[in-house]
């Protein structure tokens, strides 16, 4: 069999981390088979259709390093591959159907089906379906109401006894009594195909041989068979993915954090991080390794290593992955993804020597500004800072290690990171005091703050001379007028 897949987003909004995944795994199997895949637009709700979303979707693909055989931008012989460009297909299916027995024209209106609704459950049955009421009317009523020109819509006519089951590659076979199913509309008043209409003749009338999508569509698959046995057309393979969860209960979703390929891209994750951690979110590879370019992905991946458990989103986990992946850049591949958050306005020494301070800490890069905000101005700190029990230090002691730091720097005419940290070292070894206790001081004069990238010595270069020996200077002072005792 020649594979032929399909991604096929609806463009209502970014690309969701499920969507994503879900685009990945398609793709996967087709380039593991040497198969084709196919991108399709499926815009038939377009109420929902949200400006420039299409865009989003090439530009997330695109940006993970994903292509495709044929779609909307590419072409190919099966298409429009835009599912409002394909409208005149669909009615004449629909009609095929009706004229089959296996759908019917149905007239009732939106207040009559919402009277019938309630009045059901005025009777206790919460769970009414469609009651096949239009099924009733004969041909010769249908043709004068068609002729009168009155709103209609197309239903699918399940039977009402039977099994409209399916098989799985995961799930295995299905069992799915039809009395459980509704007479689900396929072409809507407007003449628009609904997106389950048109979901199955799109996948026929392009060679789908695999479909792999979420199990939120598990419940409709029945129905879907059942359009495919009306027509007697085969069937495709059914491949359905477990949910990306944010915990035990609660799916993943925008309400409860990012949830967005692009807005993890937008805080600083490397793409290439973002796909290697989502790829393991309900596939394993059958050994312990996290790690995988895309073409590694394509030669380890198999359905056999796909889950049936809901795969738990870990944002931490996420970010360890990425960091790692930050870790591994060159400094140039470095510097280029760090620079948009470096505001700094001195020469490119500067942006390379925070470059290499920052890489070993950086977890992902929008975390750079908070981390260098003191190189563009001193916080206003409190002395309590020079408190610190590890390199013992308070600031009395602070005041002390000032009052002898801030001359030498003065004299000192050598303005680098080695001459700098030498000096520094080399009054703590004269005065037998632990390298600490004299850094600390020196690190919370500079920076303000006790956590920074690099030490006092980097600091100090970063700042330049003139700018070190003030806040030095003013550390001093606040130290030596201030009551701490």
């Amino acid at each position: 069999m020649h594979i032929r897949t399909r991604f096929a987003p609806s463009p209502t909004g970014y690309m969701h981390l499920g969507n994503l995944r879900s685009a990945l795994y398609t793709w996967l199997f087709a380039r593991k088979h040497k198969g084709v895949f196919i991108l399709r637009i499926e815009d038939t709700d377009q109420s929902r259709y949200v400006e420039g979303a299409v865009d989003v979707i090439y530009r997330t693909l695109r940006g993970i390093g994903m292509d495709w055989d044929e779609g909307p931008d590419v072409g190919g012989a099966f298409g429009p591959y835009v599912q409002s460009e394909r409208k005149s297909l669909y009615l004449p299916y629909a009609q095929q159907l009706v004229a089959a027995g296996k759908a019917y024209y149905c007239f009732c209106t939106h207040e009559e089906l919402n009277d019938r609704r309630a009045a059901a459950e005025a009777d206790g049955n919460a769970a009414w379906k469609y009651d096949k009421h239009c099924l009733n009317l004969t041909q010769e009523e249908v043709q004068a109401r068609l002729d009168a020109g009155q709103a209609y819509v197309i239903r699918q006519d399940v039977p009402l006894s039977g099994e409209a089951g399916f098989d799985d590659v995961l799930y295995g076979h299905i069992r799915v009594d039809c009395r459980e199913l509704d007479d689900m509309i396929l072409v809507k008043s407007d003449g628009m195909p609904t997106y389950n209409f048109a979901n199955v003749v799109d996948d026929h009338t392009m060679g789908i041989t695999h479909v792999m999508r979420g199990n939120e569509y598990l419940s409709s698959t029945p129905k879907y068979n059942l359009l495919y046995e009306a027509f007697g057309w085969d069937k495709p393979v059914y491949i359905h993915m477990t949910p990306i969860m944010r915990d035990a209960t609660h799916k993943l979703s925008k309400r409860d954090g990012d949830a967005y390929f692009e807005d993890y891209v937008a805080k600083g994750y490397l793409p290439e991080a973002i796909v290697n951690y989502v790829a393991l979110l309900g596939w394993n590879p059958g050994d312990d390794r996290e790690f995988f370019t895309l073409p590694e992905l394509i030669d380890a991946f198999d359905v056999s290593g796909m889950s049936k458990s809901p795969a738990i989103f870990d944002p931490q986990k996420l970010t360890w992955m990425n960091a790692e992946y930050i870790r591994k850049l060159s400094q140039a591949d470095f510097v280029r993804h760090a620079r948009p958050y470096l505001s700094v306005e001195s020469g490119e020494w500067r942006v390379e020597l925070l470059a290499s301070i920052l890489q070993p800490r950086v977890e992902y890069f929008s975390q750079i500004p908070d981390m260098i905000d003191f190189l563009s101005e001193l916080p206003d700190y409190d002395i309590e800072l020079f408190t610190n029990k590890k390199s013992k230090t308070n600031p009395e002691i602070s005041a002390q290690v000032l009052g002898f730091v801030l001359p030498a720097l003065e004299n000192l005419s050598d303005w680098s990171v080695t001459a700098i940290h030498d000096l520094l070292i080399g009054m703590a070894l004269e005065r037998e005091m632990k390298n600490g206790t004299l850094l600390w001081p020196v690190r919370i004069a500079l920076a303000g703050k006790p956590v920074t990238p690099g030490g006092a010595a980097e600091i100090a270069f970063l700042l330049g001379r003139d700018e070190s020996l003030k806040r030095l200077r003013q550390a001093n002072y606040k130290l030596q007028t201030t009551n701490y005792k």
